[in-house]
C-alpha cells in the first residue's frame, strides 16, 4: 500500500504541474503578505481587524490550517479534531476558535465538494446515490444536532464519549479489514452512522469526519466518494452550527477566521488531486488508519 501511494503521489507533478505551480505561488503570496504586514504595519497591507494578531501568529494559524485541511479533504477527517487543540495551546479563547473553525469548514467543505466533483472523485450531478447520501447526511446533521441539544444534559458525557470512541475504533478496524473487498451499499447503515455522528458533533463539537467517512466505507460507499460526500455534508453541519452561534448574538472573530479560511481553502486543490491519483484501496486503507489514530487520540484524551 505504501509503495502504491508513493508512486501515485510522485505522478502529481507530472499530471498537475500547472495546478501545483499556481498553488505554490498563492501560498507564497499569502505568507509574504502576512510577513510584510508585521514588518511594515504603517503600510496597512491588511484590513484593520487583522492588527489584533501578530504576524508570526498569522503565519502559524495559516500553515496549521493548510496542513490540517489537506489531511481532512484527502481523508475526510482531522481538521477540527487536530486544529482546535493547537489553537487552544496557542492561547486563543474557545469562543474565538469554535465559530472560526466552523466558518472555515463551511467554506472548505463546499469548495472541496466542488473540486472533488471536478476532479472525478464523485459525481454530484449524475450519480443519484451520491446525491441521496449527501441529502441524507445533511438532514441527519440537523436532526442529530437538535436531539443532542435537547438530551445532552441527561447523558453522562464520559460514557457517551467512550461509546463514540469504541464505535470510531471499530469502524477503523473494519475499514482496514475490508480495504481490498467490495462491499454492497446499505442505506440503513448510513442512517445509523449519520445520526450517531451528527448527534456526537452536536453534543461534543467533534468526531464527525471519522464516523461519517469510515461509516460510509463500511456501508459500501467507495472511499473516494466517501471523502467528497463527507466534505459537502459537514459543510451544511457547520452552517447549522454557525446559525445557532449567531442566534446567541455571538460574533465571528475575523482576525482568526481569515488566516484559518485562507489556509484551509488553499489546501483543497492539492487534496482533491491527491485523492484522484491514489488507488481506491490505498484511500480506504488510509481512511482506516486515520480513523484508528483519531480514535486512539480521543481515547487518550478521555482517560487522561
Amino acid at each position: 500500500m505504501v509503495r502504491e501511494a508513493v508512486t501515485s503521489l510522485g505522478s502529481l507533478y507530472t499530471w498537475h504541474r500547472r495546478r501545483l505551480f499556481l498553488w505554490l505561488m498563492l501560498v507564497t503570496a499569502v505568507a509574504v503578505l502576512f510577513v510584510a504586514h508585521g514588518a511594515m504595519p504603517q503600510w496597512h497591507l491588511l484590513p484593520g481587524f487583522m492588527d489584533a494578531v501578530p504576524a508570526n501568529a498569522l503565519l502559524a494559524v495559516f500553515f496549521s490550517a493548510l496542513l490540517c485541511e489537506y489531511v481532512d479533504s484527502s481523508l475526510g477527517m482531522g481538521y477540527g479534531t487536530t486544529l482546535t487543540p493547537l489553537l487552544l495551546i496557542a492561547g486563543f479563547d474557545p469562543l474565538q476558535i469554535v465559530p472560526a473553525v466552523l466558518f472555515s469548514e463551511l467554506l472548505t467543505g463546499l469548495t472541496a465538494g466542488a473540486l472533488h466533483h471536478r476532479d472525478g472523485n464523485l459525481d454530484l450531478l449524475r450519480d443519484l446515490r451520491v446525491r441521496r447520501t449527501v441529502l441524507l447526511l445533511t438532514a441527519l446533521s440537523a436532526a442529530g444536532a437538535t436531539v443532542a441539544a435537547v438530551v445532552a444534559v441527561n447523558i453522562p458525557k464520559f460514557w457517551f464519549s467512550l461509546a463514540i470512541v469504541v464505535i470510531v475504533l471499530s469502524m477503523g478496524l473494519l475499514t482496514l479489514a475490508t480495504a481490498r473487498r467490495r462491499i454492497r451499499y446499505r442505506a440503513g447503515s448510513m442512517v445509523a452512522v449519520g445520526l450517531v455522528a451528527a448527534f456526537n458533533k452536536g453534543l461534543s463539537g467533534g468526531g464527525y469526519g471519522p464516523l461519517v467517512t469510515a461509516g460510509q466505507v463500511v456501508s459500501g460507499v467507495p472511499a473516494k466518494q466517501a471523502v467528497g460526500i463527507t466534505s459537502v455534508a459537514e459543510a451544511f453541519t457547520c452552517l447549522v452550527g454557525l446559525a445557532a452561534y449567531f442566534s446567541l448574538d455571538r460574533q465571528l472573530d475575523l482576525a482568526l477566521a481569515t488566516p484559518l479560511a485562507l489556509g484551509a481553502l488553499l489546501s483543497v486543490p492539492m487534496a482533491t488531486v491527491t485523492v484522484k491519483r491514489l488507488p481506491e484501496g490505498v484511500v480506504r486503507g488510509a481512511v482506516g488508519i486515520m480513523t484508528l489514530v483519531l480514535g486512539l487520540v480521543s481515547l487518550a484524551k478521555l482517560l487522561v
